[in-house]
């Protein structure tokens, strides 16, 4: 380390500068090269399909091809006989797809069309394990816009397959259509699951409620990223002062896409009408007290154990706030099957007697 970027802090901080520069010029670099590296792999898996060389080359034809390609282009490790097969079966998935990649290859413009392009090999060969079987291509599809949107790293993607997030994203019984304006309304909505997964709280029955709270602020990172994108945690058992009485709020959040406040109660029972009216008080509350002109009003989530869809409807029309209401699943550990076998205490107490 030089004298001057000791002394001098202008200096320094321009040395800080450029390493981060650096660093952002590296990240797109590694971006490119993947995108390029995926068209090369669609146009092999293009090939592959137009050729039909899987019937007029034999049996042998993958093995075949993979050493060829490692002996021609010996500087690249991605022509295994499974990468090869990867190649065809992206391009037997994605070809008809609405993004129209037929139009994408030799075309550098960043624009939707190319985000099949912008994830990494490895995330694509965990969704074309899943979906290419049946040729779901919407759902692939899904995953990967979300996966580029959020940064989803494959543990992340995986997880949220297992979960089958994309039949529960925006998926929440909401007033948001009537009382936000579009698109806020859209992107709240979309915002929203039903059910939300709290497997990692590694709950299991019985339990109270504040017992569940804990356990989900003990794993705040994993709620968050349940959550969705764009959320920031304020507080747990959020403090409000309303007149002569202090009020909590179970939890408190902030939405940077929604540039709002969001309210969270979790309730382990079964909704109830008088749900909507404590959380609509607090959100009227968040808006009087915390929020400023450059938010938005405050939204509100309630996710309890289970709820029928009609009455939440009929509750959510008797309120003037925009609520959600949504339910939650925790895993079952020991399979009811395995649960059913299992002595009981009164059992263990007899053989001991």
């Amino acid at each position: 380390m030089s004298k001057l970027i000791k002394t001098d802090d202008n200096y320094a901080l321009w040395i800080q500068e450029l390493k981060e520069r650096y660093k952002r010029s590296q990240i797109k670099a590694a971006a490119k090269v993947n995108q390029e590296m995926l068209l090369f792999y669609w146009t092999v898996g293009r090939d592959i399909v137009a050729r039909d060389a899987e019937n007029i080359y034999g049996s042998g034809f993958y093995e075949n091809l993979s050493q060829d390609l490692k002996e021609a282009i010996p500087e690249s490790n991605g022509f295994s006989r499974q990468n090869l097969q990867y190649m065809k079966k992206m391009y037997l998935l994605y070809h008809k797809a609405d993004t129209n990649c037929q139009q994408v290859v030799g075309n550098s413009k960043k624009d939707s069309e190319e985000i099949i392009f912008s994830i990494p090999w490895g995330h694509h060969c965990t969704i074309i394990d899943k979906f290419f079987e049946k040729r779901e291509v919407d759902t692939a599809m899904f995953y990967i816009r979300k996966t580029v949107e959020d940064g989803w790293s494959r543990k992340v993607l995986k997880s949220f397959i297992k979960t089958n997030l994309h039949l529960r994203q925006g998926k929440a019984v909401t007033s948001f259509s009537r009382l936000l304006p579009a698109p806020d309304s859209d992107l709240a909505q979309e915002l929203t699951k039903d059910p939300y997964i709290f497997d990692f709280t590694e709950m299991v029955e019985p339990y109270k409620e504040r017992e569940l709270k804990k356990a989900l602020m003990a794993n705040v990172s994993r709620f968050l990223l349940e959550l969705g994108s764009g959320f920031a945690y304020v507080g747990e058992e959020y403090r409000l002062k309303i007149g002569h009485t202090e009020q909590f709020i179970d939890l408190l959040f902030y939405n940077i896409k929604l540039h709002a406040y969001c309210v969270i109660e979790v309730k382990i029972d079964s909704f109830g009408p008088g749900d909507i009216g404590q959380l609509g008080t607090y959100m009227t509350a968040v808006n009087h007290i915390l929020k400023t002109d450059k938010d938005n009003p405050t939204i509100g989530l309630l996710i309890c154990k289970d709820k029928d869809n009609v009455l939440a409807q009929y509750a959510l029309e008797s309120s003037s706030q925009p609520i959600g209401v949504a339910e939650f699943q925790l895993t079952k550990f020991i399979p009811d099957e395995f649960k059913s076998s299992l002595p009981s205490i009164e059992d263990i107490e007899l053989e001991l007697k």
